[in-house]
């Protein structure tokens, strides 16, 4: 291919890449270098109470945002290093809890917590992902033509609903007087307050991401079925394998690619989890490193918001991700270069 052809192709891409991932990825990462602050002043203010013979007048100082000639906040903006990273890890909080060994401490500071459950998160669905995705594709693929369609399309429904409305019907299901907890509490007779445990939000919300993920393993999983070689199959049939044993030694091992695909995609997915915090409101007890995020850009009671530690946080979430996907793509690159 000639090399203008090359570039007529690639140049879109290429442009659209460096306008929304690479322009904004320099940009997070200036801003976790520098603090961008209004800039105050303080000023003498007179105050005077109504009445003509007695009048009483007041002065105090106040501090008061500079503004320019078009009425907008005056901002100066600093070089502050790795200042913002250290506010996000801790800061001397940290310090005095690794000292002290103290990890109930060290797991009181939000980016910890946060880092904490994330990694639960990711990590404990990412099995029952892939496990449920399989069951279910290998029962779909052994069941008959006439349930085959009505099969493939309920177990789809959970990954067409939106991820918001999904995360809250379950928990309209256990919150307060939901269905489940009515059920529950009449079984055990006891009183549940699911929403009060937080244990039991974080089971809720593995629960959820399992429910709404494993649809798309599903699907990718039920893909890869149409390729097994059947001579293989029919041949480990012949030799006396069980179905387990075919599933272990001929399915799984052709299906391996796909395995480290929705992996690495669940790795990435599930550690950027946000909806959830929103879904199950979990704020007061279990939050993600994207929530974080998010939380930092929030508005205090002046209207300021922390920019630099919102960056700083982003970049610690994408360097998560990178230290998570290592494993799985050296895998991938090594069996790449060994066939």
């Amino acid at each position: 291919m000639k090399f203008k052809t090359f570039a007529m192709f690639v140049g879109p891409s290429v442009f659209l890449m460096l306008l929304f991932i690479a322009f904004p990825l320099v940009a997070v990462l200036l801003n976790s270098f520098q603090v961008t602050q209004p800039v105050f002043t303080t000023q003498e203010i007179e105050t005077c109470s109504a009445g003509f013979l007695e009048q009483s007048c007041t002065t105090e100082i106040k501090t008061i945002p500079v503004l320019d000639e078009n009425g907008d906040t005056v901002t100066t903006t600093e070089w502050v290093g790795l200042s913002s990273y250290a506010n996000v890890l801790g800061g001397d909080r940290l310090t005095r809890a690794l000292s002290n060994f103290d990890f109930g401490e060290l797991l009181r500071i939000d980016f910890w917590k946060a880092l904490r459950f994330t990694l639960t998160f990711t990590l404990i669905t990412l099995p029952f992902v892939l496990g449920l995705g399989l069951a279910i594709a290998v029962v779909v693929n052994n069941a008959t033509r006439a349930v085959k369609g009505p099969v493939i399309f309920v177990s789809l429904l959970p990954f067409i609903i939106t991820p918001v409305i999904g995360a809250l019907s379950i928990r309209w299901l256990f919150y307060g007087d939901g269905i489940a907890t009515v059920w529950l509490e009449a079984m055990f007779d006891t009183d549940l307050a699911v929403a009060a445990n937080g244990w039991a939000v974080e089971f809720l919300m593995m629960f959820y991401r399992v429910w709404h993920v494993a649809p798309f393993a599903f699907v990718i999983f039920y893909a890869g079925l149409q390729t097994v070689n059947q001579d293989t199959l029919e041949s480990a049939v012949i030799d006396g394998a069980s179905r387990w044993e075919r599933l272990r030694y001929v399915v799984i091992p052709h299906l391996m690619p796909l395995i480290v695909f929705i992996t690495l995609i669940h790795l990435m997915d599930a550690y950027r989890a946000f909806e959830e915090v929103i879904g199950f409101s979990s704020e007061s007890q279990r939050i993600t490193l994207q929530y974080l995020t998010y939380d930092y850009l929030q508005p205090d009671d002046a209207g300021n918001r922390q920019i630099s530690s919102a960056s700083a946080s982003a970049m610690l979430t994408m360097i998560g991700v990178v230290i998570l996907l290592a494993a799985p793509l050296r895998r991938t690159w090594r069996d790449h270069k060994g066939a």
